[in-house]
């Protein structure tokens, strides 16, 4: 969720992935707030300092069936080989 500490979280996160050996394929900021302060440079500081692309911004949804998810993300950009 993008709320004051995510920066920090995000990046925990991402090298706790990465030293278990794991591929860091994407991330997905959910946007819980959508007033936090500052959204925009949390968004492109998470940008800049993940190492992996950024799959889409996802709002509050009051439907949250995959189908609705699904249309905010660009999971075209996982690369999966077939």
């Amino acid at each position: 969720g993008v709320r004051l500490g995510c920066i920090n979280q995000a990046l925990l996160t991402a090298e706790a992935i990465l030293r278990d050996g794991l591929p860091l394929a994407g991330w997905v900021a959910n946007l819980v707030d959508p007033q936090i302060s500052r959204l925009e440079d949390n968004l492109a500081t998470l940008a800049e300092r993940l190492p992996a692309p950024c799959l889409g911004y996802l709002p509050r949804l009051a439907d949250a069936s995959p189908a609705a998810v699904c249309s905010y993300l660009n999971l075209d950009l996982l690369h999966c080989p077939l």
